[in-house]
């Protein structure tokens, strides 16, 4: 009857400017597709060049590439006897596309321009595309030579239109264009598209997944239909980390689900599904037809191939499942973990090495690498040929298999605490107990004799020696010399990075690791080139509360029992004098807020787009419980006085995991100056008005 079709969408770890790589990524989730009998393969969002190119997408050379291989991908047997849906930059009539070119035994049926662009957040495709805005219209596109040469085509269409195979009828959406409020599945699905594509370059933020999933479901559940979804995963050279969660969803059902977060550069879902099901759930929608015959029709492109197959009355298809969401402390173990694995195996390094303090931030930094080594050697476990041969590379070692994570992490993996005469012996033994626990290969050593030598060099110049407050110095004292402490760990930690190897007479350099967290980095806690600054952070997008609850996750899934003494322990930088041998000195007392608070002044900041007055009006309602309108414009001010003050640091901030979606980062996500008027004059004044009146 021709009423089963069998299609294919992928998850692939594609990587800026990899053409090769790419290729062969996406060949090989072709075969996969094929070998299940899938007859149309859809992968993600601009996968031919990487989705993260940048301003390489305004070089020639990024096109040129990506027509090579698209004209590889053509000849490919692979390709043959199956539609292919794949995405590349294009340039028409002098103005650049992300596009779906979408082919089939060597010709091209269809190239479809992105209609709507992702320019929030991290995005910035308006700086490097242009929208089609021609709705429902189609132009010829002549086709570059390279590319005629296999086709034998001199012109193919190029505009918003569907096509129509000999069984059903399918519509191309393009990431953003299904978060758009009119996206066009709506349209398409009431003239009569049956099987909607989606195709997404969409990053990991934490408790997002479900979103995308509610989407995909609510876009079938009205209006009925079949929609498949493909998404980029893994680290493709920047700060985000693309999660995966290929798709397959049927009359507001999922079908078929990938996995959000792991190390297999290509992963391939395949569904079976009946046509009949989709056209009698929408037989029984009144307002859906009533609103179908009155739809402008879509420009149909006619294809004479089938998706199903005329014999298939026996053919088994497939049944509704229950999405498995994972909870954030999972997430915050599977992403980091997965983007430091992608980001160690691509610079080609040897490992890691982290200043371990003996506190949350650094612990669960050292938390999530250990995670990265249990999804090592889960992945080898399980066969995975890439993951071996890269785990051989950065170990020197062809015969190596990694087996066990606390021996693995030996391997990749130094931690170092770096005591003053201000650190307390808890936290050394905390750090030395978690590193035995991991199995970090650790360094104990001591800073005071190179601060003494810093102090000194300025005392010998100045003639003046500064002292800590608690000798009577001032704050500007005070604070010189907890930040000589700070920076010196940092000069230290390079150069144990980049020598520690050749001291054990194994070849190679290490990344080293920063753990400043997003409450630290919004409120400028940290020391501008301390130990925050580093190659890479993957707790930088993390608040200090999700931070403690993976922590409690950490003590129940992994049995790391030294993490309760860390737990328990005030979080508190060492570095003040100690009074009777115990730690005065907490970061709670030294910010002048509490973590709690910092993350909600972060969340109204950036999320709900509140200056200091919207923020006040806001928080008066939020804490009426607990705090009085004069105390909360006085948090409020210190707040903005203290961000204000510091917000330059973030111009330097270590590139961090992105995870959350008030974080600070200077980058691309969170652009504001970093030159403030910091007396906020004007604002304070209308937030005095306001308590007054109150």
């Amino acid at each position: 009857m021709g009423r089963a079709v069998t299609v294919a969408t992928c998850a692939l770890n594609q990587w800026a400017l990899d053409f090769e790589g790419n290729l062969q990524r996406i060949v090989r989730s072709i075969d996969i597709a094929k070998s299940k009998g899938a007859r149309y393969r859809l992968g993600p969002e601009l996968e031919i060049c990487g989705y993260g190119c940048s301003d390489h997408y305004y070089e020639s050379d990024t096109l040129l590439h990506s027509f090579q291989v698209l004209a590889k991908l053509l000849e490919s047997p692979a390709t043959q006897d199956i539609i292919c849906d794949v995405g590349m930059p294009i340039l028409h009539r002098n103005v650049r596309y992300n596009c779906r070119v979408i082919f089939l035994n060597k010709k091209i049926l269809l190239i479809r321009p992105k209609i709507s662009l992702a320019n929030a957040g991290n995005y910035r495709e308006l700086r490097w595309f242009t929208p089609w805005n021609k709705a429902r219209h189609v132009e010829e596109y002549f086709l570059p030579r390279i590319i005629q040469e296999v086709t034998g085509q001199e012109t193919v269409p190029f505009g918003d239109a569907v096509l129509a195979t000999k069984d059903t009828c399918l519509g191309t959406e393009i990431c953003e264009e299904l978060w758009a409020p009119n996206s066009p599945h709506i349209e398409m699905g009431l003239d009569g598209v049956e099987i909607f594509t989606n195709s997404s370059g969409s990053h990991h933020v934490l408790r997002k997944a479900h979103t995308r999933v509610d989407l995909v479901n609510s876009a079938t559940a009205k209006n009925g239909g079949i929609y498949i979804l493909a998404n980029q995963k893994g680290c493709d050279g920047d700060r985000l980390y693309y999660d995966g969660c290929a798709m397959i969803s049927m009359n507001g059902e999922t079908v078929a689900q990938g996995s959000q977060f792991s190390l297999d550069d290509v992963e391939v879902l395949v569904a079976t599904l009946d046509l009949e099901d989709v056209r009698s759930y929408r037989a029984e929608i009144s307002s859906r037809n009533l609103a179908a015959s009155k739809v402008n029709p879509y420009p149909r492109i006619k294809v004479n191939f089938a998706l199903s197959c005329s014999d298939d009355v026996a053919v088994p298809t497939c049944m509704p499942i229950q999405w498995r969401h994972h909870s954030p402390e999972e997430e915050i173990s599977l992403g980091p973990a997965c983007w430091l694995w992608d980001y160690l195996r691509r610079s080609k390094q040897a490992g890691f090495l982290l200043p371990l303090s003996g506190g949350i931030d650094s612990s669960a930094t050292a938390c999530i690498v250990y995670s990265m080594c249990h999804q090592v050697c889960l992945a080898v476990k399980n066969g995975n040929a890439d993951v071996l041969a890269d785990a051989r590379k950065i170990v020197n070692d062809e015969t190596y298999v990694p087996e066990d994570p606390r021996e693995f992490c030996k391997r990749i993996f130094t931690t170092c605490y770096m005591a003053s005469e201000n650190s307390s012996q808890d936290t050394c033994n905390r750090a030395k107990l978690l590193a035995e626990q991991i199995g970090s290969y650790h360094i104990n050593l001591n800073i005071d004799a190179a601060v003494k030598a810093i102090v000194g060099i300025f005392s010998m110049v100045t003639g003046r020696t500064p002292h800590f407050s608690v000798y009577g110095g001032s704050s500007r004292e005070n604070l010189a010399l907890q930040n000589v402490q700070a920076r010196i760990r940092m000069v230290l930690a390079y150069l144990f990075a980049q020598l520690t190897l050749w001291t054990r007479g194994m070849p190679g350099g290490l990344l080293v690791l920063g753990s400043a967290n997003v409450d630290e980095s919004l409120r400028g806690y940290l020391t501008k080139y301390d130990c925050s600054s580093a190659d890479i952070n993957p707790i930088g997008g993390i608040s200090k509360t999700d931070l403690k609850n993976f922590i409690q996750y950490c003590i129940e899934n992994f049995q790391l029992t030294a993490l309760r003494s860390i737990m328990s322990a005030p979080p508190t930088a060492e570095l003040e004098p100690l009074v009777d041998g115990q730690v005065a000195q907490t970061d709670e007392a030294d910010m002048g807020m509490t973590y709690a608070e910092l993350s909600i002044y972060g969340k109204l900041r950036k999320i709900a787009k509140a200056g200091p007055y919207s923020m006040f009006c806001k928080l008066i309602n939020m804490w009426k419980e607990i705090c009085t309108p004069r105390e909360v414009a006085s948090k409020v001010k210190h707040f903005f006085r203290m961000y204000s003050v510091n917000r330059h640091k973030m111009t330097t901030l270590t590139p961090a995991y992105h995870a959350e979606n008030y974080s600070p980062d200077d980058n691309r996500f969170d652009l504001r100056p970093f030159l403030y008027n910091t007396t906020w004059s004007w604002q304070f004044r209308c937030i005095d008005k306001q308590v007054n009146a109150l």
